[in-house]
């Protein structure tokens, strides 16, 4: 059988989700430190008063794995924020039975949808970690004055015939297009526009597209070869921010970013969070506090890989994070 990468990408990720613990093979912000989730829940409690305080309102997480940042962000805003907490009806975008056992366990109450379009109308707040860079995507490759696009076809590449992206490309050079991506942001874009709120997507790429293949595989924390581990790996690939951004914007939204982690959790307030986490721990648990603050602000680490976007509603001035 020959499929398209993108067909191929979006059946072993299904598969990959509905039989398999993730968390056995990579390890996400929110797992990393509890800060991370209070501070995604405090962004948007903010946003909700920018919004005007609208109640009800929708506070909603695409791919929410364990359900430990909902959680966490949860803990805040009840504790900060207790009028928006009594306003936001919370729901979950997951098709993972598996998962939404696991987040049934930890977040009673919460209401679970399998695609962000079956949300119900209304002001919107959408958070979504990792998420976007396990949407499928597409491969094109420049061959002298046209193009081919990747195929797989008994777990190795083929290229057939394609027409040409309108991207710049030198020869054998490879451009990946992510089409699952933009219509995730064209929709979100269109509904915030309408009846407003913001989405908050925190993911990894580059600032501006980039040429190249991107698609990695994750088994056992180790790379894996994503074309032989199918169902077995989680499959991913770098979100093209500046695509995500345009889509939304094309339909009336107005994005926010890129920022990078670092400096987006640093304007939210993370250090000073880590720091009063860890005052009174015993040493070993306040090196832990502050190491895992550290794996998720400094350049090294995720700090600079990772970007925050925000799609909202034009009438929202500078986010939380976004300001300068």
């Amino acid at each position: 059988m020959t499929e398209r990468l993108d067909a191929f990408m979006a059946r072993a990720n299904a598969a990959y989700y509905a039989t398999r613990d993730p968390y056995a093979d990579f390890t996400t912000a929110p797992e990393i430190s509890q800060a991370f989730g209070e501070a995604l829940g405090l962004w948007a409690a903010v946003v909700w008063r920018m919004m005007g305080a609208p109640a009800p309102v929708i506070l909603a997480e695409a791919g929410p794995g364990r359900g430990t940042l909902m959680v966490d962000a949860l803990r805040a805003i009840g504790r900060i924020a207790p009028t928006f907490r009594a306003a936001l009806r919370l729901h979950l975008v997951e098709t993972s039975p598996r998962l939404r056992a696991l987040q049934a366990g930890c977040l009673p109450g919460a209401i679970w949808h399998d695609r962000i379009e079956q949300l119900p109308a209304g002001p919107l707040l959408l958070l979504a970690n990792e998420f976007l860079d396990a949407l499928p995507v597409r491969q094109f490759v420049r061959r002298g004055a046209g193009w081919t696009e990747r195929y797989v076809a008994a777990a190795r590449f083929v290229e057939l015939p394609a027409a040409a992206p309108d991207l710049p490309a030198a020869e054998g050079e490879v451009v990946e297009v992510g089409e699952a991506a933009r219509a995730v942001a064209a929709m979100l874009g269109e509904r915030l526009a309408a009846t407003g709120g913001a989405a908050l997507f925190v993911d990894y790429g580059p600032e501006l597209r980039a040429p190249g293949d991107s698609l990695q595989a994750l088994r056992g924390r180790v790379a894996a070869d994503p074309l032989l581990a199918e169902g077995e790996a989680d499959l991913t690939a770098h979100v093209d921010f500046s695509a995500v951004a345009a889509a939304a914007r094309a339909v009336g939204a107005v994005s926010q970013g890129p920022v990078p982690q670092g400096v987006f959790l640093a304007r939210l307030g993370l250090p000073q969070r880590i720091d009063a986490l860890a005052r009174d721990k015993p040493p070993a648990r306040a090196a832990a506090l502050l190491n895992g603050a550290r794996r998720l602000t400094e350049p090294h680490a995720m700090g600079r890989l990772f970007k925050a976007l925000a799609l909202c509603h034009p009438a929202l001035p500078a986010l939380p994070g976004f300001a300068e």
